[in-house]
């Protein structure tokens, strides 16, 4: 009886993806793709970051520190002849200081609109959040439709005139609170959804009625979307110029905005006095972004992520 010898099969070569050296070398590669893609991307949004803000900034505050004359070619170039503080004292000083007066004016309609809508929407908010009712859905309904439905004119100039509110600052106060308040809410109720209702029956055992419970527990937590609320608002009602115009016409009771009209007609603009303006209304709002810019994020992102 003959026995074949056994021979050992061939080994198959191992295959070049199938390599952990070859899979490790090849991933670092891909990583090192995707940070220089990264780092590319964050390069290009501070490039667009800089021509969208930072190139009509720059512009404001040359063409602001040109005399009228150089001024009317709006060209973005340095000043041949700087007259800046030239400027801005003519545009301080014109028409009987009016400027000041808007200032003022939208100063006050600025800070009483804000701190309405935010006590409003604190509590509004918070009620729709803890309390359940059949009431709820309605309400829902009613804040959804703040945020569609357009502002009409005609109609709120009516309103105003019945209320005897139409030129005044009361009713324009009132016209902000009305079509600001739905975005409020929804901030605030968002908010309201992340603090632990564990709080509320603490404090509610230790005897404390609705309003204590509100304003000693609740709202002391809600300092970041208050923050939110306020700078968001301020800019939005001290920047407003078609309320204004519609609402509150006359020179007595002219907010910042209305006071763009001083420098330009239909035969004849300053333009270096008119960018002054500008230049003197964007600061107030700028300095509030850069010093709350954070808190502004953290109370837009509130809510947003649960668990």
């Amino acid at each position: 009886m003959t026995t074949t010898p056994l021979t050992p099969a061939p080994l198959s070569p191992t295959p070049l993806q199938d390599d952990p050296l070859r899979a490790k070398v090849r991933q670092r590669g891909v990583g090192r793709g995707s940070r220089t893609w990264r780092y590319g991307g964050g390069i290009l949004a501070i490039v667009l970051a800089v021509l969208v803000f930072i190139v009509p900034f720059l512009f404001i505050v040359l063409t602001a520190a040109k005399t009228q004359q150089e001024s009317s070619l709006l060209g973005f170039t340095l000043p041949t002849q700087w007259v800046f503080l030239e400027n801005l004292q003519e545009v301080v000083s014109a028409r009987n200081f009016v400027l000041l007066r808007a200032f003022a004016n939208s100063a006050i309609l600025t800070i009483v609109s804000v701190t309405v809508m935010v006590v409003l929407a604190a509590m509004v908010g918070y009620v729709l959040q803890r309390r359940r009712s059949k009431w709820n859905p309605l309400v829902n309904g009613f804040v959804l439709a703040g945020l569609i439905i357009p502002p009409a004119v005609v109609p709120t100039i009516w309103v105003l005139q019945g209320l005897e509110l139409f030129k005044t600052l009361p009713g324009l106060i009132a016209v902000h609170v009305a079509f600001g308040l739905s975005f409020c809410i929804l901030l605030f109720r968002a908010f309201v959804s992340t603090i632990p209702r564990e709080l509320d029956e603490a404090a509610t055992i230790d005897g404390a009625g609705p309003f204590r419970l509100f304003f000693t527990v609740v709202l002391p937590l809600l300092k970041p979307v208050i923050v939110t609320v306020i700078v968001v608002q301020a800019v939005t009602v001290f920047n407003d110029f078609t309320y204004a115009l519609y609402f509150l016409p006359g020179d007595d009771n002219a907010t910042v905005q209305l006071t763009l009209y001083n420098f330009s007609s239909q035969s004849v603009s300053s333009w270096n006095l008119l960018f002054m303006d500008v230049l003197l209304i964007t600061i107030p709002p700028l300095v509030m972004y850069i010093f709350f810019n954070r808190q502004i994020v953290a109370g837009m992102t509130s809510g947003a992520v649960k668990g």
